[in-house]
């Protein structure tokens, strides 16, 4: 995983974990990394000091990425929860589902499911907003 601090065209600036450089790089082309102050798309990487870390300070970096990590999990499963008790189960009739709410040819409303990635490419080339629920562990885990 790799941090970037960001910055928008807007002038806000916020940090994004990615899988690897390229992992970012094709998500900022495909327009997905925006900006979660404005929403804006135009994105680029901030200047950054590398993280150089010895013994004792890597362990407590690591004691607080840990506690961090816990944190950052607790919140996105409740994130999740709330989407998933507010908004109906498409299952795989997501990008269907989401696409005639977006053309106004079926009432507006909260609803969550599964897309293919070729399903999610093409609602993104159609203008259709959606953002991906986090696999996250289970509660128990």
């Amino acid at each position: 995983m790799i941090s970037y601090s960001l910055h928008c065209t807007e002038g806000h600036d916020f940090e994004a974990w990615f899988r690897n450089a390229g992992d970012y790089d094709g998500q900022a082309q495909r327009g997905l990394v925006t900006c979660p102050t404005c929403g804006s798309a135009k994105i680029s990487k901030a200047l950054m000091a590398p993280a150089v870390s010895t013994g004792k300070r890597r362990e407590k970096l690591a004691l607080a990425a840990g506690a961090e990590q816990a944190k950052m999990i607790a919140q996105l499963q409740d994130l999740a929860r709330k989407v998933r008790s507010s908004a109906e189960n498409v299952g795989d009739k997501f990008a269907e589902e989401a696409r005639k709410i977006h053309f106004g040819e079926t009432e507006a409303r909260g609803i969550y499911g599964e897309a293919t990635l070729e399903e999610a490419k093409s609602l993104a080339e159609d203008g259709v907003g959606f953002l991906p629920l986090p696999a996250l562990p289970e509660e128990q885990n």
